[in-house]
């Protein structure tokens, strides 16, 4: 478990950066270079993904549950993952609809896919995964969204096809992981048994 707990302070951590010390890390970025930067937090970025992942797959094979989520929840979950996946493709086809309104749809998606898999699993390292994830999420929205009201900051929106890409790719995206992806993965068919 403290694998998983180190992996989430420190990739958490680096992600928080922008949140919390945003002056601190444009003085680095103007102290060091933006590539050398760059290098530094991929770095760090993998190595907490690392551990949260290594640390995640231990506590599996010695759950501490919480409580036992019943089977249709797994179901639920991945319908209601559906939406992540329209909004994280969201975040990167420009000028969406989506993306003007919410500002922020990668934090928005984070949100819904770790509520998603909070409901869906009850052991303790599910509540310290998803609900660290959900935490920061909810804590970057809304430091993001302040920021972005006291810059007067808008996202344009360039036209509705942009926002029928995103919707098809999601769909797509969310289709493959649901199918393939999370079993190959992370071992869990959202739609099996």
């Amino acid at each position: 478990m403290m694998l998983l707990v180190a992996g989430l302070i420190i990739f958490l951590g680096v992600h928080s950066t922008n949140l919390l010390a945003p002056h601190w890390r444009e003085q680095k970025i103007q102290q060091y270079g933006p590539l050398a930067w760059k290098g530094v937090y991929a770095l760090a970025s993998i190595i907490g993904f690392v551990l949260l992942v290594k640390g995640y797959a231990m506590a599996r094979m010695e759950p501490t549950w919480l409580w036992l989520a019943p089977t249709w929840t797994r179901h639920l979950a991945a319908l209601i993952t559906l939406p992540a996946f329209i909004l994280l493709l969201a975040t990167y086809v420009p000028g969406t609809h989506i993306k003007a309104r919410i500002g922020h749809p990668m934090l928005l998606a984070t949100k819904v896919w770790a509520l998603a898999h909070l409901l869906a699993n009850g052991g303790l390292h599910d509540v310290l995964l998803f609900g660290g994830f959900l935490a920061w999420a909810v804590f970057g929205f809304i430091v993001l969204h302040k920021r972005d009201r006291a810059a007067g900051k808008q996202y344009p929106a360039v036209g509705i096809a942009r926002d029928a890409i995103a919707v098809v790719l999601g769909l797509v995206a969310w289709a493959a992981f649901a199918m393939v992806g999370h079993v190959w993965l992370i071992g869990v068919a959202p739609f099996g048994g």
